[in-house]
């Protein structure tokens, strides 16, 4: 069996003449927990967006759970069910109910029965420690809740990596730890994890590995201890001392 879930060669991406990604290279395995940080503008959110082909790199090689990611390519509904988002936005139907937001794929893209979609979506809810607003519709939630149900609209599709691109950027402060607990309480749980976040906390605790980058490269990439303890490269000693102070 494959362990590796995710495969980046050699992936650049631009926007126009402009390169928002350089020859990145990063290999992820099954079961890792993998935080990317950096300035704005460093091509962090463009990578992970490219896992699940929401961006179209334009050079090397992308795989994804042994499934390479090629323009105009079949299947790529299938490979994003795979690999499920979560935004920095919450991205609910407002004029939908909890419950209805994290039914809706299963029923229109997995067929499944009205039934058997709540009980998944229940299951999921609880997952997320929500469940008693399934009722309820976004407007009647906190930003910490609305982005719990968003997550739980992930797990539905039962993927294999989730990816989060700042999932914590849009909330108030008093916010964050409950949305956190619920990543933390993730990816104690075996779950491959690309999480593109300033928190540095949850990168210390949860991450099995941080990647910095910068200028659309990854410039340096480590275990927590050694990322804080002792960076290599100057402008991640720079980005860190902006950051932890």
């Amino acid at each position: 069996m494959d362990r590796t879930a995710v495969l980046m060669e050699q992936v650049s991406k631009w926007y126009g003449s402009f390169q928002v990604l350089r020859d990145v290279s990063l290999e992820v395995a099954v079961g890792e927990r993998v935080v990317v940080c950096g300035p704005s503008g460093s091509g962090k959110s463009t990578l992970i967006r490219c896992v699940n082909q929401l961006e179209k790199h334009q050079k090397g090689k992308i795989v994804v759970n042994g499934v390479e990611l090629r323009p105009g390519m079949r299947g790529l509904a299938d490979v994003r069910r795979e690999a499920g988002m979560v935004f920095q936005q919450f991205n609910l139907f407002p004029h939908l109910s909890v419950i209805d937001n994290c039914t809706l794929a299963l029923v229109r893209a997995r067929k499944m029965t009205r039934a058997a979609a709540e009980e998944v979506a229940m299951q999921n809810l609880e997952r997320v420690r929500i469940a008693e607003q399934a009722r309820k519709y976004p407007r009647q939630l906190s930003g910490g809740q609305q982005q719990r149900v968003a997550i739980a609209r992930a797990l539905c599709m039962k993927p294999k990596i989730m990816l989060f691109d700042e999932p914590t950027s849009a909330l108030d402060p008093e916010m964050v730890k409950e949305v956190l607990d619920v990543m933390t309480a993730l990816a104690n749980g075996g779950m491959t994890m690309i999480c593109v976040t300033h928190e540095m906390g949850f990168a210390r605790e949860v991450a099995d590995r941080v990647i910095f980058m910068d200028s659309g490269e990854i410039i340096e990439q480590a275990v927590p201890a050694q990322f804080f303890g002792n960076p290599q490269h100057a402008r991640t000693r720079k980005f860190l001392s902006q950051l932890l102070h």
